[in-house]
């Protein structure tokens, strides 16, 4: 029991992805406060797949646990390739919100008039028109 709760507040807070966002969970900014606290310890892929090793193996003698087992070793194998791959946890911070400026956000007024038809060019819609 207490091995599930370690595992799920090592694996809730997601990671930044390399390319494009990442959408953070709800709360995820408290778990990742203290991911971020262990340092390289839960940053680093191979000591997550020696955790989850370790954990699967008093899992494993028990019948009733061996889908939890099952399990642990993928995610062990998964952190394993992606040690190896050079991937690592890095936590996702938000950037600060810039404030628009009020005086910046109104646009100055055309110095130019709107184009007009050639003076000629208006007669002759009044004609046709008319």
């Amino acid at each position: 029991s207490a091995a599930g709760v370690l595992v799920c507040l090592l694996e809730y807070p997601r990671s930044k992805r390399q390319k494009g966002s990442t959408m953070e969970r709800c709360g995820q900014k408290y778990l990742t406060a203290v991911v971020k606290l262990f340092g390289p310890l839960t940053r680093n892929y191979y000591i997550r797949a020696i955790l989850h090793a370790a954990l699967a193996v008093p899992a494993g003698f028990l019948l009733s646990t061996i889908l939890g087992t099952v399990c642990l070793g993928i995610a062990s194998g998964i952190y394993l390739l992606a040690a190896v791959r050079g991937e690592e946890w890095r936590p996702i911070e938000q950037k600060p919100r810039e404030r628009p400026q009020v005086g910046g956000t109104f646009k100055q007024p055309p110095s130019n008039p709107p184009p007009r038809p050639p003076p000629d060019a208006r007669k002759k819609q009044l004609e046709v028109g008319g």
